[in-house]
């Protein structure tokens, strides 16, 4: 397992870093530091685990991948010593890192791809794709991004149009953007003459005001005074943020455009 775009210096104290294990003994392992260039780490049996080990070979295997959080960093004579931990990473920690690292591998992948496609080399693919994206503390999130948005998105942070628009075609072989889907039911009645064309207006204005860039709205009568108001999104807080400013919205025009009673409640959240 390695990613073509490593990076290069040392670690700092408390990083967390990907490494795979290379050799095992009784007093510890050592490791390749496989986000970084040709650099190795040592894993004192003692931060092994939190449990007491009889044998850390039970636990460590060669090629075995594990998340380790860096507790040394010392330069001697010409060599550079690293040690880490693997018991002082905590199971969120060690999660979210593997996340981010597969996500890492995932974008190096399609750009690999990228630079075959266009007939480049990966140290071409670093300077004008990936020197760019990896400013970000995730890069597949600005490829995910391109793909929803285009290669306009890639041209924004710097990458040129030739290198953005090869991977945003790359890109949209690979990548599927999940739909996020927040309902919720609004009753809304209204005793005036045209109560019926007032609250069409409110529901229509719920559409204009709420529909933006990667925001659909859908409304649908399930039998008066019943309605099914459905926010569509690529981002969970976003739909989140609308289904809460429509909840707030109705409350505070209702009264103003004769909406003689209002409830507004959550019916189910969908992903797809």
């Amino acid at each position: 397992m390695s990613i073509p775009f490593k990076k290069k210096g040392l670690p700092e104290i408390g990083e967390l870093v990907i490494a795979q294990i290379k050799k095992v003994f009784d007093y510890g392992a050592y490791a390749n530091l496989l986000e970084y260039e040709n650099l190795e780490a040592f894993i004192p049996w003692s931060e092994v685990s939190t449990k007491y080990v009889k044998d850390i070979k039970d636990l460590l295997k060669e090629n075995q991948i594990a998340v380790g959080k860096v507790i040394r960093v010392e330069k001697k004579q010409g060599r550079i010593e690293v040690d880490i931990s693997l018991k002082r990473v905590f199971e969120g920690e060690k999660r979210v890192k593997m996340l981010r690292w597969k996500r890492i591998q995932k974008a190096q992948k399609i750009i690999e791809m990228t630079a075959k496609n266009l007939g480049k080399t990966l140290n071409e693919a670093y300077k004008y794709v990936w020197a760019f994206l990896e400013k970000n503390i995730d890069p597949m999130t600005l490829i995910e991004e391109a793909v929803l948005k285009g290669p306009q998105r890639l041209i924004e942070i710097g990458i040129n149009d030739v290198w953005a628009k090869a991977l945003y075609e790359e890109a949209k072989k690979h990548v599927t953007i999940k739909i996020v889907r927040i309902r919720g039911i609004a009753k809304l009645v209204s005793y005036k003459a045209n109560g019926i064309e007032r609250i069409k207006s409110i529901l229509s204005e719920i559409k204009s005001k709420f529909k933006k860039d990667n925001i659909n709205i859908n409304i649908y009568t399930i039998g008066a005074p019943r309605y099914r108001i459905e926010i569509e999104s690529h981002d969970y807080k976003i739909a989140e943020e609308i289904f809460n400013q429509i909840k707030a919205f109705l409350k505070e025009s209702a009264h103003n455009i004769g909406i003689d009673l209002i409830e507004f409640e959550r019916e189910e959240l969908e992903k797809g």
